[in-house]
């Protein structure tokens, strides 16, 4: 009973589109029209043009066969025989191809589950219709499917997205009736989410809607909605005023979920009143309209009202078998809740699941276009290959003993500075730091001198350029005659130098330094056609003081050294522990 009831309503307010046919219309589109159009208003009128369309049947194009399979698929659905509506309705979205058709195919799939309370193909059924929407020309068909979606996910307690449709369906509603309903169903997880708002003018403007699109039934479970605003606030006489003034009409619409809800309110507001008698019979009455629905909030509520009353007059008997009643119910309700939350659950992983293969099987496809592409690229460069190994075959030889050779040149000329013929900064930096790297890890120390030629400048400027390059050549013969075989020693600048001592601490590097500072004193320069005086600044650092970062022990001994000039020049200076990089007054001289 309950579910043919429940069905019946989302039938009738949900799925009243008339698809609207252009151009001239035949005979048997007329009737079609007709059928459509008085299929939830006029039952009885439904049913008699449904058997002539089906005994005309002979005359139909294919598009008039699947409209008049919708029709007969609805008249199944109306008259409770779900299953059937849905084989029907599947059927015709797997032969037809009126997108349209499909649709409202869906969305009748999806209420006949939703009456049948079988939640989980319903919402298969969803996520199968709502990708269609957009391809649906008819605005309020759209409209509709969006209600249907929002309707099931209020149903199964996923108020969040029940209000996402109803907002889409508001934003730019179709009609009056397409403001009333998704208004109402948006009253409705409102409150369920608790984001309702203080204000009354929100509800009335629902009632008001509805009540001018004669929708009894939205409109009362509107009231309803404002009622319990107001019993919240502490008027729960005001609340049960507008519920008896409409009671008559409520009656009227004979559904029971409407009805057993109101009466159940009623029995709620008059027993926090005090009016012991009128809650006892509004309750009795919400359970005899409730009754068929098991699962339903309203025949808890009764149950519970009876109870109270019950306990109020002292009346353990009765409260006892009141109370077994709404136990009863109310794990039944509690059940009820958790499996339709179980359903979204349930549906969500498969489509979450679907959608991780979908992703992994374009992912293999993809995978298969780039191995095919690698497959020919690799015959065609096979080809090539083979083409060119012949040729190749016949120079190799020639070219190999040629590239050798200008290796060894390049290399040289990448490596060695072309005027001393020591190394150059790159390659003193990147054997310097090999050098740094296994000494950090053997725990070997290293000595790090810097040195720059005093007044350079003045001697270029005094005896011109080539007389500074004898100079520096002279200097850099002197210095690496002085280097073991580890030792690596390079310009790093214009007149400066750098030694990098492997395995040498403090002591040794300062003796190194001291002993080329006098190899430069003693460079004879009379073979550059003048006679004059060289001398060099050095600064002294070790790996044990400043680390084995490269750039951190030239900026050390780059330090002392300008601490060698400013002391005087011709000298060399030492890095102390903790000393800062340009201290010099914590400098010691050797």
């Amino acid at each position: 009973m309950s579910a043919r009831l429940l069905g019946l309503a989302l039938l009738a307010t949900v799925l009243l589109a008339v698809p609207r046919t252009g151009g001239a219309a035949s005979q048997f589109d007329v009737l079609l029209d007709r059928a459509d159009a008085v299929r939830s208003s006029d039952p009885a009128s439904f049913q008699k043009r449904l058997a002539q369309l089906n005994a005309l049947i002979a005359q139909a194009s294919p598009a008039q066969r699947d409209r008049l399979a919708y029709l007969n698929a609805y008249s199944q659905a109306y008259a409770g025989h779900f299953d059937v509506a849905i084989a029907q309705a599947q059927r015709l979205i797997e032969t037809t191809e009126d997108v349209s058709l499909q649709y409202r195919a869906g969305a009748l799939i999806v209420n006949s589950h939703a009456a049948m309370r079988q939640f989980v193909e319903g919402l298969r059924q969803l996520e199968q219709m709502l990708p269609l929407a957009d391809k649906v020309g008819d605005p309020d068909l759209r409209q509709q499917g969006l209600a249907v979606a929002a309707v099931l996910y209020n149903q199964i307690g996923q108020y969040e997205l029940g209000l996402r449709y109803a907002d889409q369906i508001l934003a730019a509603p179709t009609s009056g009736r397409a403001e009333c309903y998704a208004g109402m169903l948006k009253l409705e997880a409102s409150l369920h989410l608790g984001v309702l708002g203080e204000e009354d003018a929100p509800v009335m403007q629902v009632i008001e809607r509805c009540r001018v699109q004669h929708e009894a039934v939205w409109t009362n479970l509107s009231r309803a909605i404002l009622a319990r605003k107001w019993a919240a606030r502490g008027e729960r006489r005001k609340a049960a005023a507008l519920l008896q003034e409409h009671a008559a009409e409520v009656a009227a619409t004979r559904y029971p979920r409407l009805i057993g809800e109101i009466e159940s309110l009623q029995a709620e507001f008059m027993l926090a009143e005090g009016d012991v008698d009128g809650a006892e019979r509004h309750a009795r009455a919400s359970i005899a309209q409730s009754s068929g629905m098991a699962n339903s909030l309203p025949l808890v509520m009764a149950h519970r009202t009876l109870y109270d009353i019950a306990a109020r007059r002292n009346d353990p008997v009765a409260a006892l078998h009141h109370y077994r009643n709404y136990a009863e119910s109310d794990k039944a309700y509690l059940n009820d809740v958790k499996a339709r939350e179980l359903s979204y659950q349930i549906v969500r992983q498969e489509t979450l699941q679907k959608n991780q293969q979908i992703e992994l099987l374009n992912r293999r496809n993809e995978v298969l276009e780039l191995e095919k592409r690698v497959d020919r690229a690799a015959a065609r460069n096979t080809q090539l290959i083979a083409a060119l190994l012949a040729t190749l075959l016949a120079f190799i030889g020639y070219f190999a003993y040629k590239t050798k050779r200008m290796q060894m040149s390049f290399r040289r000329l990448a490596e060695t500075d072309a005027l001393t013929g020591i190394s150059n900064r790159h390659h003193f930096t990147r054997q310097a730091e090999e050098a740094l790297a296994f000494c950090a890890r053997s725990g070997q120390d290293v000595g790090l001198i810097m040195f720059d030629l005093d007044h350079f400048k003045q001697i270029n400027d005094l005896y011109g350029h080539v007389t500074g390059d004898f100079v520096l050549r002279q200097v850099a013969q002197a210095c690496r005659a002085c280097c073991r075989r580890n030792d690596r020693i390079g310009r790093i600048g214009g007149e400066e130098f750098a030694i990098l001592l492997i395995g040498a601490d403090l002591a040794a590097a300062t003796r190194m330094a001291q002993v080329c500072c006098e190899k430069i004193a003693a460079v004879d320069t009379q073979g550059s056609g003048h006679t004059f005086g060289v001398s060099a600044s050095f600064g002294v650092t070790t790996a044990s003081l400043s680390g084995y970062d490269l750039t951190r022990l030239l900026s050390h001994a780059d330090g002392m050294l300008y601490c060698s000039k400013r002391e005087g020049r011709n000298r060399v200076s030492v890095y102390c522990a903790g000393q800062p990089e340009e201290g010099a007054e914590l400098a010691r001289t050797a």
